[in-house]
C-alpha cells in the first residue's frame, strides 16, 4: 500500500518568460486555495516529476512544481547543443523562484526539496528567509567542493570497477583532468554522437549508486537519450562551477533559518550524500529536526523515506 497521497494531475500550468531568453515550466495542484507549497527538484537539470505532487494532501496544499532552467519542460532545452547555459545558476533560479512566488500570489510557502533540491532550497530559504513558513528536505546537500569530490572521485574504492569505466570511456588526451572537467568537454563536443556516448558514460558511473539505493532500478527517464544528455549537461556545467556558491556557505548561513521550522530526512546508508552533511546541518540550524532512516539510503523511493517526508508535510499543515 503506498504511504504517498493518490494520483492528482495540474489544474493549471504553463510557461513562465524570464525576459532572458528562458521560459520556465511551472504547474500547481491541489487545493487552488489551499496553503502555498514549492517542490524543489534534484538534479541539478532531473526535472519535477508526478511523484513529488502526492507528498502533500492535495486538499490542504497549493502545490506548485516547476522545471528548473533549460531542463524539463523549460525552454530552450540543455539537450540541444545550442543552449546557451551561461543564464543558468543558483542565483537564476532563486530569482525564478521569487518570480513564481510573485505570479502566484505567495506570501509565504512550505518548501520541499531532494538531493540538490535541498541545495537550492536553502540558498532560497537564506536568501529570502522572510517568504519561508517550513522547509522540509530529504536527501540532504550543500554542494560543497567535497561533497562534489566525493561524488566524482571519492566513491571510487566502493565502485573500482565502475570507476574504471568512468575513466576508461574517456579519450587518453583528457584522462588527466578532473572526470567533472573531461565529461563537461565531451557533453558540449560538436558531434551529438559524442555528445550522446559521454551522456551514457556519465549516467552509467551515477547508476552505480542508484541500483545500490533504490531496488526498482533506474528512473524510467534514463531510458531517453535526450533526457541523459540534457541532465548529465547541466550537472557538469554546476558541478564544475560549486553551483557558483561560496564553499560552505550554506552551513555558514544556517543561522539565518533560526525560526523557520525544519525537518531534514536522510538515509543512514546514503552514499551519494553521506549523513554527515545533513548532521552538520542540524547542528547549525536552530531548531531544525534531523530524522535518521537506519534502513533508506539516497532514492525518495524507498517507502520510509517517502514516509518521512508525507509525516513531514503534514505536520506543517497549519504553520
Amino acid at each position: 500500500m503506498s504511504v504517498l497521497f493518490p494520483e492528482i494531475e495540474p489544474y493549471e500550468h504553463g510557461l513562465l518568460d524570464t525576459g532572458d531568453g528562458n521560459l520556465i515550466y511551472w504547474e500547481a495542484c491541489g487545493n487552488p486555495v489551499g496553503k502555498p507549497a514549492l517542490v524543489v527538484h534534484g538534479g541539478p537539470g532531473s526535472g519535477c516529476s508526478t511523484t513529488a505532487r502526492r507528498y502533500f494532501d492535495p486538499s490542504v496544499y497549493r502545490i506548485i512544481l516547476f522545471d528548473q532552467r533549460n531542463c524539463g519542460r523549460s525552454l530552450p532545452n540543455a539537450a540541444d547543443a545550442t543552449t546557451d547555459l551561461s543564464r543558468n545558476t543558483t542565483a537564476h533560479l532563486i530569482e525564478d523562484i521569487e518570480r513564481l512566488r510573485s505570479i502566484f500570489g505567495v506570501e509565504k510557502w512550505t518548501i520541499f526539496g531532494n538531493s540538490w533540491g535541498s541545495t537550492l532550497a536553502l540558498a532560497y530559504a537564506q536568501t529570502h528567509p522572510a517568504y519561508v513558513n517550513g522547509i522540509v528536505i530529504a536527501g540532504v546537500t550543500t554542494t560543497r567542493r567535497s561533497e562534489i569530490d566525493w561524488l566524482y572521485r571519492g566513491m571510487a574504492p566502493l565502485f573500482p570497477e565502475e570507476w574504471h569505466r568512468f575513466g576508461e570511456a574517456l579519450p587518453p588526451e583528457i584522462r588527466n583532468m578532473d572526470r567533472i572537467s573531461a565529461y563537461h568537454h565531451l557533453l558540449n563536443d560538436p558531434e551529438e554522437q559524442v555528445r550522446l556516448q559521454a551522456a551514457r558514460d556519465w549516467h552509467e558511473w551515477e547508476a552505480a549508486t542508484i541500483l545500490l539505493a533504490d531496488p526498482a532500478g533506474l528512473p524510467r527517464r534514463w531510458s531517453d537519450p535526450r533526457y541523459l544528455l540534457m541532465r548529465a549537461r547541466i550537472i557538469t556545467h554546476y558541478f564544475r562551477k560549486g553551483a557558483w556558491l561560496e564553499d560552505g556557505i550554506l552551513l555558514k548561513n544556517a543561522p539565518r533559518l533560526a525560526g523557520i521550522p525544519g525537518i531534514l530526512i536522510h538515509g543512514r546508508f546514503d552514499m551519494e550524500a553521506p549523513l554527515v552533511t545533513a548532521w552538520e546541518l542540524a547542528r547549525a540550524w536552530p531548531g531544525v529536526e534531523l530524522v535518521v532512516l537506519p534502513k533508506a539510503a539516497h532514492s525518495t523511493g524507498n517507502v520510509d523515506i517517502a514516509a518521512a517526508i508525507v509525516s513531514a508535510t503534514n505536520k506543517f499543515r497549519d504553520l
